[in-house]
């Protein structure tokens, strides 16, 4: 009887030791993040904008569920493999070649800060464009695609591409304002653009008016421009599952879906 209480007590003992030991480290680190800048000013930027009521992909959802979101650690698209650019995209750059002449990369090719004046220039050119086009669904697949500047008529791509547009021509730097192909949750091919800020990657959609954060969206992300030289495009880690959705695997899926083009 006293064999079996002995070790009772000692299981027991161990357990609260086991337990303070991951309460200190827990402290511990976060001390030493706080203590860091640029991870202390990447924290603070994000729930601002989570806490904005355009960020929120979901309006019903709780402010108590703002800490989890950050501590996913998903505020910034992981660039992967290099991969093959849209054909579509080749073609863009024939027509229009200013629009794919690399820059000077200035501070590597740095995240610009997301000031509340260029947080106005996103939603402005966003909400501007999008209502600029009219919607007009590409029934010919690859072959119907053409990516225009400002037309009167257009799809997804035609709205992705303008918004790039205006926000450098409002002295974004290219770097900045990247194209990113992704799938709806129906399969379909779609292009956005992404803003890349100190306060994470933000999605400017024809799809919705509000700007929200890349993980937040609905979406299978495949590829997109990388900032150093726009007529490269790499495949994207996801970051959710852990695993990387090779170019490959993104040809081989958009091979086997419809690709009408969503407006």
């Amino acid at each position: 009887m006293i064999l079996p209480l002995t070790i009772m007590g000692f299981a027991i003992t161990c357990s609260a030791v086991l337990v303070m030991c991951l309460s200190s480290l827990t402290v511990l680190s976060s001390a030493l993040k706080a203590t860091d800048q640029h991870y202390a000013e990447s924290r603070f930027l994000s729930a601002q904008l989570l806490l904005r009521g355009d960020f929120r992909y979901d309006a019903t959802a709780s402010l108590a569920s703002v800490p989890n979101l950050l501590q996913r650690g998903m505020q910034f698209i992981r660039f992967d493999a290099p991969t093959l650019a849209p054909m579509a995209f080749t073609q863009f750059c024939l027509k229009y070649a200013h629009e794919c002449r690399p820059q000077r990369l200035v501070f590597r090719g740095g995240r610009l800060k997301l000031t509340n004046r260029r947080w106005a220039e996103l939603k402005n050119v966003n909400r501007s464009v999008n209502s600029s086009i009219l919607p007009e669904r590409n029934k010919e697949g690859l072959v119907g695609e053409k990516w225009l500047l400002g037309p009167l008529l257009g799809d997804c791509n035609d709205y992705a591409v303008t918004k790039r547009h205006q926000l450098i021509a409002r002295g974004w730097p290219a770097r900045a304002v990247l194209l990113s192909e992704v799938a709806t949750v129906s399969g379909e091919h779609h292009l956005v653009a992404v803003a890349r800020t100190n306060g994470g990657d933000l999605v400017l959609d024809n799809l919705t008016d509000r700007i929200m954060p890349w993980y937040q969206k609905p979406y299978q992300w495949l590829r997109i421009q990388t900032p150093g030289n726009p007529n490269y495009w790499a495949s994207i880690f996801d970051q959710g599952a852990g695993r990387v959705l090779a170019g490959s695997q993104a040809r081989e899926r958009f091979a086997a879906s419809p690709r009408s083009g969503v407006i």
